[in-house]
């Protein structure tokens, strides 16, 4: 095997100072169609216990000498909080602890100005998410690490560099839009800063209702994927108490190719079935996971936009439409079974996510009100590797040299599937198609884990 497959990749340890200049509230820059006191529903998929997070991102651009950065993205998201209003509310929780959005006097979102005396070529390469640039993410002083009630659902940090480059650092609340959702906002946000003129492409959709609970509420499947799995295993011993480490691959697309073709006695295996049952297993081996009997769970978010027929979703709609896959095995089977057994049920559990189990994971939550997440033997697979993260954050400064997330380490049971970096596909060739895996794992397990991962001797 060419060890250009899968390589490891490095990221500087830093410390960037900066300096906030300006905290600012965007109100919608015109009327918008509820006034203070008003509420809107969130549905069941919004509200679900993992979705109650804020998803950190962050974008770097070379520079911002052709207009003004701070006025340009201030206006723009003014103007786009008119057609996404519910953007500016804040959330709250009735009386069965579900969530809403109301709207009060001046809330809006948060814009944050803040300066760095370093340069870009500074934070070493810009295409490995780094733990080091959580200072370019706004936090409120002593934030909870899952507050997300009473507080702004869009938070923006642009952080001017001294070399004129500078980067977006935004926090949006999970509950208001999924992935693809998010990609919908910041398209919008982008091309309105960069035309200088409100686009919306499509026109945002609310319509929450379309996913209120059957009367009454019909669960036609186990759930498993939201049930408790006891604690029992040194998983779980390790995760808490070692402190565990961001590591990140690059994976190469013949790679991927060749971990499909391994698997081709699992029919309709998808790359990422592939990938996600390859990661699984050099997971579990590498933590050397005990007892062989104990039961793991693979979870990952599945889009279910295409299952949805009668009636179909209104084009535009921005919110939750995701499905939680779950795949299980014990670890003797994960670790000493066939692959193409572990792809398929990566498979089966994708599959098996249709407009019907959809509704019956709505019930689910109106009737069971999870209220803790849980992570007994569990590994959580989040695919980013469809988002338009480059293309849509042009916001008139050409596509930024790096969009996506940060900082795994405060949730160390996921692993992030990313596409491969704007400055890595410049004058590359024949490499296309190129993922990121970005991991965390206690410093006993990196050098196993990276041996297993990069082999498919599998």
């Amino acid at each position: 095997m060419a060890p250009s497959w899968v390589q490891e990749l490095h990221f500087p340890q830093l410390n960037i100072p900066i300096t906030i200049n300006h905290i600012s509230p965007v109100l919608p820059a015109g009327p918008i169609p509820v006034t203070p006191g008003q509420t809107l529903y969130l549905s069941n998929l919004d509200d679900m216990i993992g979705s109650r997070v804020f998803t950190p991102t962050v974008y770097f651009y070379p520079s911002y000498h052709n207009k003004p950065v701070m006025q340009t993205l201030y206006n723009a998201l003014s103007s786009v909080l008119v057609p996404y209003y519910p953007l500016s509310g804040r959330l709250r929780e009735t009386e069965n602890g579900k969530l809403e959005v109301f709207f009060g006097p001046k809330q809006g979102a948060l814009m944050v100005e803040a300066r760095s005396e370093m340069a870009l070529a500074q934070l070493g390469d810009l295409t490995v998410p780094n733990p080091a640039w959580t200072p370019l993410i706004f936090r409120f002083p002593n934030e909870d690490p899952y507050k997300v009630l009473d507080m702004p659902l869009v938070i923006a940090q642009v952080t001017l560099f001294s070399c004129g480059g500078f980067s977006i650092g935004l926090r949006l609340c999970h509950c208001l839009c999924d992935g693809l959702g998010a990609m919908q906002f910041i398209n919008s946000w982008a091309e309105t800063a960069k035309i200088g003129k409100l686009v919306t492409n499509p026109k945002p959709c609310w319509d929450r209702e379309f996913f209120k609970p059957r009367k009454p509420p019909l669960i036609k499947y186990p759930h498993v994927e939201f049930m408790r799995i006891d604690d029992g295993s040194s998983l779980t011993t390790t995760i808490s108490r070692d402190k565990t480490i961001q590591k990140c691959y690059r994976i190469s697309h013949d790679f991927q190719s060749r971990l499909k073709i391994l698997a081709q006695e699992s029919s309709l295996c998808s790359t990422f079935d592939a990938m996600a049952a390859h990661i699984w297993r050099s997971w579990v081996k590498a933590l050397d996971v005990r007892p062989t009997n104990y039961e793991l769970r693979l979870t990952f978010s599945v889009n279910a936009r295409p299952k949805l027929k009668n009636p179909p979703l209104k084009e535009g709609f921005y919110g939750n439409v995701v499905c939680v896959a779950c795949a299980t095995s014990t670890v003797s089977k994960l670790v000493t079974g066939s692959f193409a057994e572990t792809v398929r049920s990566i498979g089966e559990a994708r599959r098996g996510i249709s407009e019907e189990y959809l509704r019956s994971t709505v019930d689910y939550v109106e009737v069971k009100r999870p209220r803790r997440l849980e992570f007994g033997g569990k590994l959580t697979v989040t695919q980013w590797t469809r988002f338009s993260l480059y293309e849509s954050a042009d916001f008139g400064w050409g596509r930024p040299i790096y969009a996506g997330p940060i900082d795994l380490t405060p949730t160390p049971q996921v692993c992030v599937l990313l596409p491969e970096g704007e400055a890595n596909l410049i004058g590359s060739s024949g490499c296309g198609g190129a993922m990121i895996v970005c991991i965390c794992l206690p410093e006993y397990a990196i050098d196993k884990f990276t041996k297993l991962l990069s082999t498919e001797n599998i």
